[in-house]
Parts: C-alpha cells; sequence; structure tokens
C-alpha cells in the first residue's frame, strides 16, 4: 500500500478507537485513521465536509446515541460513498448481526478480536482484499 489510505472509525468507545488506531499504523505508516465518537457525529462529519471521502468505514453496532444499523443505513444514502466499504466492527457475533448488515449495505464484519496481533491481522486481510 503506497498512496495514503484514510479510514474512519465510528465508535463511541475511546480504549477502542486508540487499540484500532495503533493496530493500522503498526500494518502500514500511510494509513490515517479518523474517528466518529458515534454515528450522528459521523453523518454529521460526512453531510457537512463533503470532500471528506474515506477509502474504509469501519462502523461499531453497539452505540448510545445511534446504533450502527441506523447509522450504516444512513452511510448508504449518501451519493459520494456508494463505493466505499463500510465494514462492521463489533463485539458481536451473532450470525443474525452478520446477515442483517450485510443485507444493509455492510461490505465485510469484523468481529473485534482479543489481541493487538489478531486485529492487526484481520485488518490487513480486509485492507488488502479492497486495496490490491
Amino acid at each position: 500500500m503506497e498512496d495514503k489510505i484514510i479510514c474512519f472509525l465510528i465508535d463511541d468507545d475511546d480504549d477502542d478507537q486508540e487499540i484500532f488506531s495503533l493496530a493500522l499504523s503498526n500494518i502500514d505508516e500511510n494509513i490515517d485513521c479518523i474517528t466518529a465518537n458515534d454515528g450522528i457525529d459521523a453523518l454529521t462529519k460526512l453531510n457537512k465536509e463533503e470532500l471528506f471521502t474515506p477509502n474504509f468505514i469501519f462502523l461499531d453496532l453497539n452505540m448510545v446515541r445511534m446504533n450502527g444499523r441506523e447509522c450504516l443505513s444512513a452511510i448508504r444514502k449518501i451519493p459520494r460513498l456508494d463505493h466505499i466499504p463500510v465494514i462492521i466492527y463489533s463485539t458481536s457475533s451473532e450470525q443474525n448481526d452478520i446477515t442483517e448488515t450485510k443485507n444493509l449495505g455492510a461490505a465485510d464484519y469484523i468481529v473485534k478480536p482479543p489481541s493487538m496481533a489478531l486485529l492487526e491481522k484481520r485488518l490487513e486481510q480486509v485492507l488488502r482484499g479492497y486495496h490490491t
């Protein structure tokens, strides 16, 4: 990966944001991670900043003000983002959550792994799968 890659993480947990950002920087220094604390903040940024078009959007399902499903549906209604992969990043490994979010337009689903090494491996798989 040579060009700058912008990943947009929407997650209301500060620790998860920090771990995710660190994992991305360990994978490749050319990856920038921009975060939003929930779906409402994310949609505000995406709708107000028309030039902001991340390469990947990672979205937590369980957030307080707007859950991941609602946010995913709203993101999929923004025309300039219709080609951007939205990857669910959640503690839930329920098959129903995986199926439902893929039906709503999610490109992939990552269950939050128990270690940094596993997170890096899974993120690398996702990033390389779309950016080869």
